[in-house]
């Protein structure tokens, strides 16, 4: 019997594995960039105050620069964190500090945690709200069910993985477009049971899965019958009337 080399058993498995790796991390930084619209709003201007700072991107109201109610917002998977600056800048505009997270791999899974970098640097904040964008919703969903401080959780086109929601009573609300192609109708249906039975669901009629970002199209999504600026608008008054009636 011809005996095995383990040498180059592992050197081949090593090598499989650095190639898988190299893979994932080549497809996980693909990412949908931020567009033009995207980048235009990271600009100041007379009603927000927009910053690079502590590694993330924040939005404060320019007539309170530190106001009570923060929002955290974890961007939904392979796309540029930037891509959300429209919407996040008009719920700051709303009197709301809003700080919107990268995440390693482009990918929020692997950054659950990040919210905590941005309380941590923002202590004068009283009322802390997390957020995201499908697969950013999911993690900001795990991150609410561990810290005790967070008063509620807004989903946009997304929904929990699990019941943690529900088993502690976290506020939340679920915003989904009506023609979205990836968090359908049944999914958030079924997401209904992972969440407290005064979880607001609300549909913003034409809106869809990418629209809510500035990143362009995305595959698998139906087309959206409302513009991009009608859906921001809406999704975020229907965010910060959530912040405003759950702060104590």
């Amino acid at each position: 019997m011809k005996k095995i080399n383990w040498k180059i058993v592992a050197a081949v498995v090593t090598a499989a594995l650095v190639v898988t790796v190299a893979g994932f991390v080549i497809w996980a930084n693909d990412a949908s960039p931020a567009d033009a619209a995207a980048l235009a709003a990271l600009t100041s201007d007379a009603q927000v105050t927009v910053s690079e700072e502590n590694g993330f991107i924040v939005f404060y109201p320019a007539e309170n620069a530190r106001p009570e109610t923060g929002f955290i917002f974890y961007p939904g998977g392979k796309v540029d964190y930037r891509a959300y600056a429209p919407v996040l800048k008009l719920i700051a505009a709303q009197n709301v500090f809003v700080a919107v997270v990268p995440v390693r791999l482009n990918l929020a899974f692997f950054d659950i945690n990040a919210a905590a970098r941005v309380e941590a640097a923002y202590p004068e904040v009283q009322n802390w709200f997390v957020g995201g964008h499908s697969l950013g919703g999911v993690a900001a969903s795990i991150y609410a069910a561990e810290h005790s401080e967070i008063k509620g959780v807004v989903f946009w086109a997304s929904y929990p993985a699990d019941d943690a929601l529900k088993v502690k009573d976290i506020k939340a609300i679920s915003i989904v477009g009506s023609n979205d192609g990836l968090a359908t109708s049944d999914s958030i249906d079924a997401s209904r049971e992972l969440l407290p039975a005064d979880t607001q669901f609300v549909t913003i009629e034409g809106g869809n899965h990418a629209q809510f970002g500035s990143y362009g199209l995305q595959a698998g999504d139906n087309p959206a019958s409302i513009s991009a600026e009608e859906q921001w608008i809406q999704a975020a008054a229907l965010t910060v009337e959530f912040l405003s009636a759950n702060v104590p």
